[in-house]
């Protein structure tokens, strides 16, 4: 009898650190489906959704088209959604505030309920969440991103003590530093040597899910060796 491979979700599936992550999770023999706004070309090999995923019915319903699917709950919810809104506090409208609070917050807590309610029928999971800098330390010009990320950051921690006793591991993943991503480049002109690349962090992030849970990590940080802290 072929066992079923494990299911994973990455909501936030871009071409940077998303594509790195479902590559990482195929190649440890998971299934993987993608949720996000635009479909990621050049990788054929997992399902994607065209959704808002703070959108609570398009989400519910990508939801119901996964259950049908696959037949089982999944075993890791990686959500990887991001908003940088970079502007001085008087010139960022209150749209940006919630554009910024939808992408990052009000998304996890939409994802983190369909998988957490499949999980708690299927004996455990894991929830990753993709942090930053600015959810500890909150720079001058990022008030909409901060904002949203230190939201992120206390919904992680709550959902950890909520569910971490039944059986649901939930880690926080600060990311202290760019990604080495086109989007970073044009935007930033950054050294690669001073970025975090995307194979290693899902490298992290995979080594997350299989942490025995005597010993479980809620929250880590990842930097490159020469970013000060």
């Amino acid at each position: 009898m072929m066992t079923q491979k494990p299911l994973t979700i990455i909501a936030g599936l871009g071409p940077g650190l998303g594509r790195a992550l479902a590559n990482k999770f195929i190649e440890e023999g998971h299934e993987v489906v993608g949720l996000s706004r635009n479909p990621l070309p050049g990788i054929d090999t997992i399902e994607q959704f065209s959704i808002d995923v703070s959108d609570a019915d398009q989400l519910s319903e990508a939801f119901r088209d996964i259950d049908a699917r696959y037949g089982r709950a999944p075993s890791v919810l990686i959500h990887n959604t991001a908003e940088l809104i970079i502007s001085p506090f008087l010139e960022t409208s209150s749209s940006d505030f919630e554009q910024a609070w939808r992408s990052m917050a009000l998304s996890a807590a939409l994802t983190s309920a369909e998988c957490i309610s499949r999980m708690l029928e299927h004996g455990g999971g894991n929830l990753i969440f993709s942090g930053a800098t600015a959810g500890v330390r909150a720079g001058a010009g990022f008030s909409a991103f901060a904002s949203a990320k230190f939201a992120l950051r206390g919904l992680a921690q709550s959902l950890a003590r909520e569910f971490h006793p039944q059986g649901i591991h939930v880690a926080h993943v600060i990311l202290d530093g760019l990604i080495w991503t086109e989007r970073s480049r044009e935007r930033f002109s950054p050294d690669r040597d001073t970025c975090l690349l995307p194979e290693d962090i899902a490298e992290v992030y995979w080594q997350l899910t299989q942490q025995p849970r005597s010993t479980w990590s809620q929250e880590i940080d990842l930097r490159p060796d020469v970013e000060p802290f």
